[in-house]
Parts: C-alpha cells; structure tokens; sequence
C-alpha cells in the first residue's frame, strides 16, 4: 500500500469535475482529480450512438470555453465527450483515468480514498457526479424467459444489438421515448409505463431556441430552487420523479407505430405481464427505469433514508471539508444540468477557498484563526 497527500481530491472527471478543477486552477490551490474511466469524456460516449443532447451549444460551453460549434446545433454524445477531452487537456487539469475510488472514509481530520493498492489522504474530497450512478432494473425481470434479449438502457448501443421481433421498452421517460423512435423503424415496439407528460414545443424550432429553451432554463434555474417557496415545496417530489420527455412527443410516438402500453406489472411464464392483465410476446426487453445512488463506497454516516446526501447547497455538515456537487436539485432543478450545475461548483469551491485560508498559520504574536 502507498499514500499520497493532495490539498483536494476531486472524484469523478465528467463536466462537474472538470469545471471543479477549472476553478481550483484559477485560484491556485493543489488539487488531482480521479475518475473510474478509461478517457475523459468516456461516460458520454458509453451511451447509445444517436444520443443527441437536449439543449443547442451555446448552453454546453464550460468557464472559459465555448462549445466549437454552431450555437443552434443539437450535439451529439460524442461531440460532448470530446470537448470534455480538449477542456480538460487545454487547461491542463490533473486528472487520473481507469482510477476508481473503492472507499472513502475519514481519520482525524483528513480523508482517506481507497484505489486499489493506493490511498489518497486529503483534506478536501468533492463527490462531483450525479447520485444516479448505478443502474437499476426491477428484481422480477430475472424471470424473464432466457430466450428473452434484454438490457438496462445504459447498455443499449443501437439496434445491432437486438434480436429479431418485438421490443418492450419499460419505462416512458426521456431514455425509452428516445430509443423507441429508433428501434420502431426495424422492429413492432411498445413502451410501458406511465405518461411523463412532455415539454409543450419542439426544441429544434426558432421559437425554442430563442423564446422556450431560455424560459425553461430560467423557470428550472431561478425558480424550482431551494430559493423559492415553490421551489422547496416541489423538490422532494422531483427528487424522485423522471422529468417530462423533451424531444420525442405522443403524437410522435403514435404516428411512428409505437404502441403505449400499461406499466409492466410481472413476468410469468418468461413473458412480461402489464398491469392491464396483458401478456405481451416479445423477443428483447430494454429497461429504460432509471438508476440509483451508487455512493456506496463512500464510509461515512451521511446519507438520508433514501441514501441522498446530507448537504447544505453541496457542504455537508458536520464534515469540514467534504462536498458535493452534480446532484440532481443540489440547489435547483437545473442542478444536474451542463449549465445548472456551474453555480453550485462556484459556491463550493468558494466555501472551500475560505476553509483553506482561515486553516492557514496565523502570523506571529496574531490570534490563531479557526476554521469557519
């Protein structure tokens, strides 16, 4: 085992991380970001080929850099992975790949992370990723008959992957809408679950650009905040609800050929039972059903019942110097966003820049200052 000390340890390299180590560059403090994949910029990539990003480039920019592209274009997934690539190589930031924490936990007043056979000490540790980390697909879906092809979302690619005949889509949010429209071209689809409900105009249009897109940014960034009263009354609810579909409408669905089915209530007999009493014979089942936590590797009593963080806008009390940020509604509904999230990295980074200077040594013959 080897140990090595670094002021702040920062651990995920996606956008959040990144711009985390943006600021600490800027104000000069020490610090080395860790991070499980292979490349920066992987965890977009690993996601289905047609993925485009809901929000035109101007939105994906990150402190000191715009998006190299046309402000009104829809990005693809791997547009975004390699800017994170570039971002990161331009500003030169201290990142680690293939580097995956395997426990984190603190001694005194220090931090330990656990990579395989090294540990990392710190006084500082930001979680910069989502708290949806692992993927997560109901525990009756293993009685699924193993002729069956089925797969999280998150493992989806492209249609290459499926067998012939019919797909069930488990989940109506964003991630089945979207893989849906593809598939319906090559196979009959269905798609089960309850109606997420959809953002009322087309994204691509001049009016979304211009008028809808900027409206919904601001309503999700200013308003659905732990600022307003609206905000704090509807956050716990959204902090376990999927948002509404962006791209793909109803109408869009139906005119395609998919067909909206009831939610998937069992499987018997290998197939998979809606709650209308239907048995639908497929031959690939997708779970499009979202993810959980995955902060399991973190040793520290600081989760709430339903394994969300404890935190104050990313500052987790009673742990001088472990934060958090990325989390969906941190501080507002935006917070998981490229462009949500930013205000969140400046307020930690800030509260730590201000823990770092008040530890520092006083001068002689001054009064010691305490940590605030």
């Amino acid at each position: 085992m080897s140990n090595r000390y670094i002021e702040t340890l920062i651990i995920g390299g996606g956008q959040v991380g990144l711009t985390t180590g943006y600021h600490l560059r800027r104000l000069g403090r020490p610090f080395v970001i860790v991070d499980a994949h292979a490349r920066v910029g992987d965890a977009w990539r690993k996601r289905w080929d047609s993925l485009r990003l809901f929000t035109p480039a101007r939105f994906n920019g990150l402190p000191g850099m715009r998006f190299p592209s046309s402000p009104r274009e829809f990005i693809s997934k791997d547009q975004m992975a390699d800017f994170l690539a570039e971002y990161a190589d331009h500003f030169g930031l201290p990142i680690r790949n293939s580097a995956r924490v395997d426990r984190l936990w603190r001694e005194g007043d220090k931090y330990h992370a656990k990579l395989g056979d090294e540990t990392i000490v710190a006084d500082n540790v930001i979680v910069a990723m989502s708290n949806y980390q692992k993927p997560f697909i109901p525990g009756f879906a293993k009685a699924l008959s193993d002729d069956v092809v089925q797969m999280h979302s998150s493992a989806y690619k492209n249609p290459s992957q499926l067998q012939p005949g019919g797909v069930l889509l488990v989940g109506a949010g964003n991630s089945g809408a979207d893989i849906a429209m593809e598939l319906v071209r090559h196979h009959p689809v269905w798609l089960s679950g309850n109606d997420v409900g959809e953002v009322p105009f087309r994204i691509e249009t001049p009016f979304a650009l211009n008028v809808g897109i900027p409206a919904v940014r601001f309503l999700g960034h200013h308003v659905l905040s732990i600022h307003t009263p609206v905000g704090r009354k509807i956050r716990p609810k959204m902090l376990h609800m999927a948002g509404p579909r962006v791209r793909v409408k109803r109408d869009d669905l139906l005119g395609a050929g998919v067909t909206l089915a009831a939610r998937v209530r069992s499987i018997e007999r290998g197939q998979p039972v809606l709650e209308d009493g239907q048995t639908l014979s497929v031959a690939n089942v997708i779970w499009c059903t979202g993810f959980r936590g995955g902060f399991e590797w973190i040793d520290l009593p600081i989760f709430e019942n339903d394994k969300y963080p404890k935190h104050e806008r990313g500052v987790v009390p009673g742990f001088e110097g472990l934060y958090f940020v990325g989390l969906h509604f941190q501080t507002a509904a935006t917070s998981s966003t490229v462009t949500g999230m930013q205000r969140d990295v400046r307020y930690v980074v800030k509260h730590l820049q201000r823990r770092a200077k008040a530890a520092l040594p006083a001068p002689t013959g001054a009064p010691a200052r305490l940590p605030g």
